[in-house]
């Protein structure tokens, strides 16, 4: 259980993170970029556990790859927070006129294919690329869905962030009573984008294989799928620096067996492979493999 924060804490937490949005939102671009990028440096210097954890994870999950290649990589992870950071704040200003400025769909006929046989979608996304923004401008350039969140343990921060999300129109749902409305929503023919990608208890989940090691992966997704009948399409908004802006990717629908195991193995392969085309976009300074199955020594 996370340790409970003081008073003084919040309110400067909530504090800094509204002059930081603020400022990310009225600072002419490339100078909010830099803010943004200063702020995330500033993260990796603060909190050396962080680069640590992606140092162990790189060095099991992408075994061919030096150590320059590595810290190349975890470079571009805090890059990537910083253009998330930037995107996040010009929320208020998005709209369909000036969406395209931002982001380009790629594969979107794949969701738009899934929405056909009528049982709704799943997306299933995790914490690579963008995944504020691309909710966010489906919703503008396609149509609004449902995204399920778990609240920040600051509720001042958490208002500000859930306020933001829902400026285009998408609805919230909680984490701890979403299932009843992620069934009722695609009962409906509605998307609802899931992030999956996280570290889990075993209770909770299954173990897959993710890049080569045992990983602890939630089940809920699945059986979700499973009990509506719903279509599961990955989906990512991916950063192109040829571009200079983001592209929202859907992938084909992935095929259920019914069998949970065998298809949370599924989904996380897409994502796998998705990971391993954009390296340097995932959050590898989380502790993904930190559920281990019975026996196995920690790897943190």
């Amino acid at each position: 259980m996370a340790k409970k924060k003081n008073w003084l804490q919040t309110r400067g937490e909530y504090a800094l993170a509204l002059f930081l949005m603020g400022a990310l939102r009225a600072l002419p671009l490339p100078l909010a970029n830099a803010l943004a990028r200063a702020t995330t440096r500033t993260l990796d210097f603060v909190l050396p556990k962080l680069r640590r954890v992606a140092r162990v994870n790189l060095g099991f999950a992408l075994p061919d790859a030096n150590a320059t290649e590595r810290e190349r990589i975890i470079d571009g992870v805090f890059a990537s927070l910083a253009r998330l950071l930037v995107a996040m704040a010009r929320f208020p200003d998005l709209n369909a006129g000036n969406v395209s400025e931002w982001i380009a769909y790629e594969g979107l006929e794949h969701y738009l294919h899934a929405k056909e046989a009528g049982r709704g979608v799943l997306v299933a996304t995790g914490h690579l690329g963008n995944w504020e923004l691309s909710a966010f401008t489906h919703a503008l350039m396609t149509e609004a869905m449902h995204v399920m969140v778990r609240p920040l343990d600051n509720p001042s921060l958490d208002r500000l962030v859930e306020s933001r999300r829902a400026l285009s129109g998408n609805h919230l749902l909680l984490k701890r009573d979403a299932a009843r409305l992620v069934i009722k929503a695609l009962r409906n023919n509605e998307a609802v984008g899931i992030l999956i990608d996280q570290n889990t208890s075993a209770s909770e989940g299954v173990f897959i294989d993710f890049f080569g090691k045992q990983a602890c992966a939630g089940s809920a997704f699945v059986k979700l799928a499973h009990h509506s009948g719903a279509a599961v399409v990955p989906g990512f908004a991916l950063w192109d620096q040829t571009r200079s802006r983001y592209v929202l990717r859907f992938y084909p629908q992935v095929p259920l067996t019914g069998d949970v195991q065998r298809d949370t193995q599924e989904i996380h392969s897409v994502i796998e492979n998705v990971i391993r085309a954009y390296p340097d976009q995932w959050m590898w300074i989380h502790r993904r493999w930190k559920t281990r199955p019975n026996g196995e020594p920690p790897i943190y």
